[in-house]
């Protein structure tokens, strides 16, 4: 027979409030407490604290005190990761983000999900489906993503959005619920790229 959090993990339903969950909250609790108390002169303690709390980080990972997350133990991060102020993960379900991954302050990683029949949901059973972030995405502030969401490479999530499905690679997308606004595009690259040479031209002179 399956545990709750075998269940939990396999998407299916399942009860939170039990021993082996419960412990492996407390844990995520107390890493994440001492996380949060953490000064800028410990940079190197905050990575190791980030390293015991994911189930697998990048070398180069970076995230802004305080931070919040249900378990940790289920989410994979990529290299070169940096998330804002006030981010949350609520991973019941697995979390993955690739390379090149940047949040805005505030940004929620939403996995649980709740049955719609309330006596159902009452009775303490709940849900989750995982969450993809591709490489090298742009996820603005107080952008929320919903359970189940896969968001593509080089894609970027305007500030205030919420993600309630699938978003394509290389697009920019935004609102309430988000929807596509336009793809990222040759011209889009060629003006950065002219704007990176006139940065470092500028730092060449002094």
């Amino acid at each position: 027979m399956r545990t709750e959090k075998e269940k939990m993990l396999q998407e299916d339903l399942y009860i939170a409030s039990v021993d082996e969950l419960r412990e492996d909250a407390r844990k995520s609790r107390q890493l994440t407490r001492l996380f949060n108390r953490t000064t800028e002169e410990e940079m190197g303690y905050r990575k190791e604290l980030l390293q015991q709390l994911f189930k697998q980080v990048g070398k180069e990972i970076y995230i802004e005190p305080p931070f919040r997350c249900d378990y940790g133990s289920n989410t994979s991060i990529g290299e070169n990761f940096y998330a804002n102020f006030d981010c949350i993960f609520l991973d019941v379900a697995n979390i993955n983000i690739g390379d090149n991954v940047l949040f805005g302050p505030r940004v929620s990683l939403l996995t649980p999900g709740h049955p719609i029949d309330a006596e159902v949901r009452a009775a303490g059973l709940e849900f989750g489906q995982s969450i993809h972030i591709g490489n090298h995405v742009w996820i603005g502030g107080n952008v929320v993503v919903n359970p189940g969401v896969t968001i593509g490479d080089n894609t970027i999530i305007g500030s205030g959005s919420v993600v309630t499905k699938d978003i394509p690679e290389n697009v920019i997308a935004a609102g309430n619920p988000c929807r596509v606004i336009r793809p990222i595009t040759k011209e889009d690259q060629a003006y950065w790229e002219k704007e990176q040479a006139a940065y470092w031209e500028e730092v060449k002179k002094g």
